[in-house]
């Protein structure tokens, strides 16, 4: 599976709120979520645990880049991820936890999240699909991006995985 995202500072939550009201998007859900990564030799997997949802793993590749980017990913259930990764789990290498605030738009998931210790950020995820093929997917990213602007800060080209392993690591 594929899709097409971008991640911003979120400046001004309350502003993105009465944008999403703009647009006639209600809140879909609000999550608590712990993301714990793991060390691997390729790509990215981190387990991700919300309250209320079975637990899952999520393997993904997706370029470092503060724009809109794609992001190719499989998500397992705990018995397919030690199937594929093993009965053991590789090594931890950071915990993200966050609160997150789901909308949709036209296909489009717009993320509010809230995330322990960095703050404030804003994210889109268009999943590429026949009916919703790669150019559609820009194109619905770029128009919610410019209608989200006015409470945004700048574009990040990493994950909060990373910022976290920054901060850790005294940087």
């Amino acid at each position: 599976m594929q899709n097409v995202e971008i991640k911003c500072e979120l400046r001004d939550p309350a502003l993105a709120r009465a944008l999403c009201a703009a647009l006639r998007v209600p809140l879909a859900e609000t999550l608590k979520q712990t993301d714990t990564y793991f060390k691997l030799a390729d790509g990215r997997l981190k387990r991700r645990e919300s309250e209320g949802f079975p637990t899952e793993y999520i393997f993904y590749h997706r370029e470092n880049a503060a724009k809109n980017r794609i992001s190719r990913f499989k998500i397992y259930s705990v018995q397919e991820a030690r199937t594929v990764f093993g009965m053991q789990e590789p090594p931890v290498w950071v915990v993200v936890k966050k609160v997150r605030e789901v909308y949709m738009h036209d296909g489009v998931r717009i993320h509010l999240d809230a995330v322990e210790g960095l703050g404030n950020f804003f994210e889109l995820e268009a999943l590429v699909t026949p009916q919703n093929n790669l150019a559609k997917s820009y194109a619905k990213v770029d128009f919610l991006r410019k209608h989200f602007g006015p409470s945004l800060g700048e574009p990040l080209s990493v994950s909060y995985c990373d910022m976290i392993a920054a901060e850790q690591a005294g940087g």
